[in-house]
């Protein structure tokens, strides 16, 4: 049953379930509460990734096909690119609607970006494994798959693994990446690194070939 409480400090009248107190707080005097979330286990599925070294690209769509472009923290526009990255999205616009309504993040890589991975143009390759996958890397997709093939323009970041947790295989992969070279630009021997994607904690985490201990933290 509802009840009339009223705040011993304020004064304030609300309207709340059970018994009134002394020790009730108002909407008004009480601050925001903050539930601390809930700790996911550790011992759960991971992607592992290539960590391809680009410029952070975003493609955003609004509801009514309005297409836009961003970099890690900024829009783009004519004015303010970010290595051609606005132009490309303008030019492949009626492609990228494929990606559909809301935020697409990737990474914009290629000739004149960061390594260049001995690459003759540049290329946006989409973070979202669980949703998108490249035909040109997994032709033979099974009909149970629930990804979506990308836009034809767009690349998938490379998908080195995925499983359960383990930091055995984390080194692993990441020594093999080493050895082996890139899987996003095959040939190219100096790949940057890895991407972890933890699905229970919704993070991210990466790590490096080199200076990996002494890298920034984001």
């Amino acid at each position: 049953m509802k009840l009339i409480h009223v705040c011993f400090k304020c004064k304030t009248e609300w309207e709340a379930e059970g018994v009134p107190t002394d020790k009730d707080l108002c909407p008004t005097c009480s601050p925001e509460f903050k539930e601390f979330k809930k700790i996911p286990r550790l011992s759960r599925d991971i992607i592992i990734t290539e960590k391809i070294d680009g410029s952070n690209g975003l493609i955003y769509i609004d509801e009514n096909n309005n297409v836009f472009a961003g970099s890690r923290n900024r829009w783009l526009n004519d004015h303010s690119d970010n290595f051609g990255f606005w132009h490309w999205v303008m030019d492949n616009k009626e492609e990228l609607l494929k990606l559909g309504p809301g935020y697409h993040y990737g990474e914009w890589w290629g000739k004149g970006i960061q390594r260049g991975y001995n690459l003759q143009e540049k290329r946006f390759s989409l973070f979202n494994t669980g949703k998108w996958v490249d035909r040109r890397l997994m032709p033979d997709l099974k009909e149970t798959d629930k990804r979506e093939p990308c836009p034809m323009c767009c690349y998938v970041v490379p998908i080195l693994y995925e499983g359960m947790f383990s930091e055995e295989m984390i080194g692993n992969t990441l020594m093999t990446l080493k050895e082996y070279g890139s899987k996003a630009s095959l040939y190219f021997t100096k790949p940057e690194g890895i991407v972890i994607y933890h699905k229970a904690g919704n993070l991210y985490f990466k790590k490096t070939i080199e200076n990996d201990e002494k890298g920034k933290d984001a």
